[in-house]
């Protein structure tokens, strides 16, 4: 059971790192490619708000499987 966790632990910590990297400060996905992005505030749309709830669901899961493995790991 402790293998599995820490498995998807390590999987679960990769795809958090990927959506964080993935989202540039103010410069929306635009910036990756070059474009120029206005400074001013717009909402999340598309796909930045898909990496914005896929980020939330992913920091969520991560802190649960690793109070998993620290209260199974006794």
């Amino acid at each position: 059971m402790l293998k599995f966790l820490d498995i998807a632990l390590i999987i679960t910590s990769v795809g958090l790192i990927l959506s964080v990297l993935l989202q540039s400060k103010g410069a929306g996905l635009g910036g990756l490619t070059g474009s120029d992005a206005s400074s001013v505030f717009t909402a999340r749309r598309g796909i930045e708000r898909v990496l914005f709830w896929i980020t939330i669901v992913l920091s969520v899961a991560f802190f649960t499987l690793a109070v998993l493995v620290v209260v199974l790991g006794r």
